[in-house]
C-alpha cells in the first residue's frame, strides 16, 4: 500500500536516484538492471512497481515540494527564503504540514521592546501554498511563492 503521508519525489529525481542506487550496487559487487533499480525505488515508496509509481508521481501538480527545496515566500507578514526540513501529505486535497530552515533568523514581533526570531517554523499550507489561519490583519500566517 503506498505511503501517503510521504511526499513522493519528482520522477526526474527518482530516476536519479534509481541510477545512483544502480551504480552504488555495481561498486559493491551486486550488478542489477536500471528498471529493477526503478522498480526498488518504487518499492520504497509501497508502490507494485515503477508503472504504478510512475504514474502516481506524474499525477502531482506542478506546486509541490520536496526536502531541501529552495522556498521563499511571506511568514507572519515578513518575506523570506528558506530550506524545507520536513513535508507530510495531510489529505488527499493537497494539503501538506511543511517545516521550512530560514536562510536568517526574522524577529517575528512587531513591538520595539519586545523582540522574538525565529529559524524554522512548521505549518498547514492548502495547494496554493497559504495557511488558513490568518495574522489580525487578514493576511496568511504562511505564505509560499508557488
Amino acid at each position: 500500500m503506498p505511503n501517503t503521508h510521504m511526499s513522493l519525489p519528482r520522477l526526474d529525481d527518482a530516476k536519479a536516484q534509481a541510477k545512483r542506487l544502480r551504480t552504488q550496487l555495481q561498486a559493491d559487487g551486486t550488478a542489477i538492471s536500471h528498471s529493477k533499480s526503478l522498480e526498488l525505488i518504487a518499492s520504497q515508496f509501497g508502490y507494485r512497481d515503477w508503472n504504478t509509481f510512475h504514474a502516481a508521481a506524474g499525477n502531482q501538480s506542478e506546486s509541490e515540494f520536496a526536502l531541501g527545496e529552495k522556498v521563499s515566500g511571506k511568514y507572519l507578514g515578513h518575506v523570506f527564503t528558506g530550506t524545507v526540513i520536513s513535508l507530510e501529505t495531510i489529505n488527499g486535497q493537497g494539503w501538506k504540514r511543511i517545516g521550512i530552515d530560514f536562510d536568517t533568523p526574522m524577529d517575528v514581533v512587531t513591538f520595539d521592546s519586545f523582540s522574538s526570531f525565529r529559524k524554522r517554523i512548521h505549518g498547514t499550507i492548502g495547494p496554493d501554498g497559504h495557511t488558513k489561519e490568518k495574522t489580525s490583519d487578514g493576511q496568511p500566517h504562511l505564505q509560499l511563492n508557488i
